[in-house]
């Protein structure tokens, strides 16, 4: 385990100095970000040659399963803050400990959630709309990888950790091994021994379990190197619990956002459906690459506070924007102008493909929005602010869901219906976001400096 002493933003550094910084963190960053939807992506491109019922199930069964990890990333959002902040205020050992009590958390959970899929699994694809033999495909994926989430909530928890400690490369290393055995896996076991989705879903569990155990390990020995307990804390667990709860709360209002949409999609039928999840894997990827600068802003928004120096943190805070907004534009030209060639991966059906591409359109012109939100929530994740982050994803929800339902009940269906869902959720619900992250960062509330709140 490896920190960068260089990374602090500190008064005499220039702007191009602080790019530099920010870079440094966010390029290895944005190698772990992108590796987490290429699973879904390597899942989905596999999945989408068994045919149409089976990429539909596939996309009732990710949302399920990245609402229930998507809930749980405050693991490693309030992990990252807690371990920067006290690195930063030169309680190295103690962030440690932080990240020990975070790993203790997520394998409890897992093991919890991984039960509740087990049982509840024919429901939650119920509740989505699922039917027929959509339905089958769905719950035979969930329960599949129901047994890697223990593993995933690790990779949360560790990662979360290695970043407050300004290590951004060792993340990148597993997850790139991580997506590369998933790929092979799949590949074995779906086509190879014949197992369909149930292979993808096996496939992508024990990837993430490896992934999670090398994790772990890094973290362990970094522990012993500064003498830090591994047994559970109680105290220490609970705090971990009491620091994550508000950003569970802001995680689940977005992921119900998520739930809504491809319900909505599911309504306009297994083609539009489909057409949703290749639009939405690509929209994930491109969302987890603006993330990295997101991230680098976690972790030095957080040494900064710790350090106490708020002139650094506002410098940080306009040089991360700006990365933001022009990794957002990019993306976005990348992905409208190679929406006909991207399709193309996912599935051979001229409606899907149809569909997608008039989607990928929608979210290219909107993805420089995308980009400034992702930075704004690293921002004040970093600072941890997250009672504010809990309400203002409350608020964002209640914006959106009239979109949402205007959609349902009032929109087209049909293509045109997909895209004015894509518009609704890129534009009104990220454009929401941007409203009141930013006014929260113009302001000086969410600036607690030393160790914390």
């Amino acid at each position: 385990m490896s920190t960068d002493p260089g990374a602090d933003v500190g008064p005499e550094l220039s702007p191009r100095e602080v790019d530099r910084q920010i870079l440094r963190l966010a390029v290895p960053a944005l190698g772990a970000l992108v590796a987490e939807p290429l699973l879904l992506i390597i899942d989905s491109a596999m999945v989408g040659h068994l045919g149409t019922s089976s990429l539909a199930g596939l996309a009732i069964a990710q949302a399920v399963l990245t609402t229930i990890v998507g809930v749980c990333v405050f693991l490693a959002y309030a992990t990252t803050a807690a371990t920067a902040r006290l690195v930063g205020a030169g309680q190295r050992a103690r962030g440690i400990r932080a990240g020990v009590d975070g790993m203790w958390l997520a394998v409890g959970l897992g093991l919890l959630l991984a039960v509740a899929l087990l049982l509840g699994g024919p429901w939650l694809v119920g509740a989505l709309g699922g039917s027929g033999e959509v339905a089958d495909e769905a719950v035979t994926y969930l329960r599949a990888s129901a047994f890697g989430l223990p593993g995933m909530l690790v990779v949360l928890a560790a990662t979360g950790t290695l970043r407050g400690l300004l290590d951004t490369r060792t993340p990148l290393y597993v997850a790139g091994g991580g997506a590369a055995a998933n790929a092979v896996l799949n590949a074995i076991l779906i086509y190879g021994l014949g197992l369909g989705i149930l292979g993808s879903g096996l496939g992508t569990a024990i990837a993430q379990i490896g992934m999670g155990a090398v994790l772990a390990g890094v973290v362990v020995r970094g522990a012993r190197r500064y003498k830090v307990s591994l047994a559970p804390s109680g105290l220490g667990v609970l705090a971990s619990a009491r620091a994550g709860l508000p950003l569970f709360v802001r995680t689940l209002s977005l992921r119900a956002a998520i739930l809504v949409t491809v319900a909505v999609a599911t309504a306009l039928g297994p083609a539009r459906l489909a057409a949703y999840q290749v639009t939405s894997s690509i929209w994930s990827l491109c969302a987890f690459a603006l993330d990295a600068v997101a991230i680098a802003a976690q972790a030095l928004v957080g040494q900064g506070l710790g350090r106490g120096d708020p002139g650094a943190v506002r410098r940080l805070v306009g040089r991360c924007l700006r990365w933001g907004i022009l990794g957002g534009l990019v993306l976005g030209v990348a992905v409208a102008a190679g929406s006909p060639l991207l399709v193309r991966i996912f599935t051979s059906d001229p409606e899907v493909r149809s569909a997608a591409v008039w989607c990928l359109v929608v979210v290219g012109v909107l993805m420089a929005l995308a980009g400034l939100v992702y930075v704004l929530d690293g921002i004040l994740m970093g600072a941890g602010d997250g009672p504010f982050l809990a309400v203002s994803g409350v608020i964002t929800l209640v914006v959106y869901l009239p979109a949402a339902w205007a959609v349902a009940e009032l929109g087209p269906g049909g293509t045109w219906g997909l895209v004015w869902l894509w518009i609704a959720f890129a534009g009104v619900f990220m454009g929401a976001r941007a409203v009141t992250t930013y006014v929260r960062s113009r302001g000086t509330r969410w600036m607690v400096l030393g160790e914390g709140r």
